[in-house]
């Protein structure tokens, strides 16, 4: 059986893949968050999925039922899904292909080979992981986005750094190495979110994500509804606080030692860098790989 079933191959130009996972990598849904807020604002088609059945403990991850187009009669299993959609953007000079999916509980290996033969059927020229972490950050400050790269060329022209992380990985990392193996450069990006509202869904986490995929790729989304969801999550975290004298001292007492130490983050932090410098680096690096006859 072949669980990577493709509904189209669409004719693409150099796209960018961009890709987020469920589970270990996604910390308070950020990244999925993200990865869907793009399909939606792109009207993006699918044109791929995974077939779940060898991928997933079908009694930890369970299938939904549901009533299909919202009838009262005809029920339909929904299963966990890896979809892929495609978003043809004239106004660049690529294309997007965004996958949002969920980490399997077996075969990473062949899971992984699956998105490798997916990644070279439409020719991508790069992939963007997003991911989301728990940290010892506080909800009053911007959210902190870090930038990694297993590319060497890729680490030097946009400024970043490789990766330090020694200890268990999930299936973006896994991915990573697999890109690495089939010569597909990476960008991983990773919000920090802080660890003492992990248990609620964070749209200020979702949007720094997405701002920061709107200035890697120079795009332009109306943002409007995540700013509104932001500043609804805001309101409702100050009144909790308000209510809660204990955790408002934690987060008070995590504020200053923060401060203390925002010099020395500056100093090493791997973020990303922003703007027209950061575009213009990766469209240069992107359009070398093109006319380089030794690369895919």
């Amino acid at each position: 059986m072949d669980h990577l079933v493709l509904e189209k191959t669409p004719r693409l130009r150099r796209p960018v893949g961009v890709v987020a996972f469920a589970g270990w990598n996604d910390a308070a849904g950020s990244a999925t968050a993200a990865a869907r807020f793009l399909v939606e604002s792109f009207s993006a088609t699918r044109f791929a999925y995974i077939e779940p059945e060898d991928f997933y403990n079908f009694s930890e991850l369970r299938p939904h039922v549901r009533f299909a187009d919202g009838g009262k009669k005809q029920r339909e299993i929904v299963w966990p899904a890896n979809e892929f959609y495609y978003c043809e953007l004239p106004e660049l000079s690529r294309d997007v292909i965004v996958g949002v999916g969920i980490e399997p509980h077996y075969h990473w290996k062949t899971f992984s080979e699956l998105l490798m033969r997916l990644f070279q059927e439409c020719q991508i020229s790069l992939v963007v992981s997003l991911g989301a972490l728990l940290a010892d950050v506080v909800h009053t400050k911007p959210v902190v986005v870090t930038g990694a790269s297993g590319d060497p060329e890729l680490q030097a022209r946009l400024g970043m750094r490789s990766s330090r992380y020694e200890g268990p990985t999930g299936i973006v990392g896994v991915l990573h190495d697999c890109c690495l193996g089939h010569e597909i450069p990476t960008v991983s990006l990773w919000a920090n979110v802080p660890h003492y509202i992990s248990g609620l869904p964070n749209p200020k986490a979702t949007l720094a994500l997405v701002r920061r995929i709107m200035s890697l790729l120079d795009l332009s989304l109306d943002l409007t509804e995540l700013e509104e969801s932001t500043r609804g999550f805001e309101s409702r975290l100050a009144e909790a606080l308000a209510e809660d004298p204990k955790i408002a001292a934690y987060v008070k007492e995590l504020e200053e030692r923060l401060a203390e130490e925002e010099k020395i983050s500056r100093e090493s932090s791997d973020d990303l860098p922003t703007g027209k410098e950061l575009v213009e680096e990766l469209e240069r690096f992107l359009r070398n790989r093109k006319r380089d006859p030794g690369q895919s």
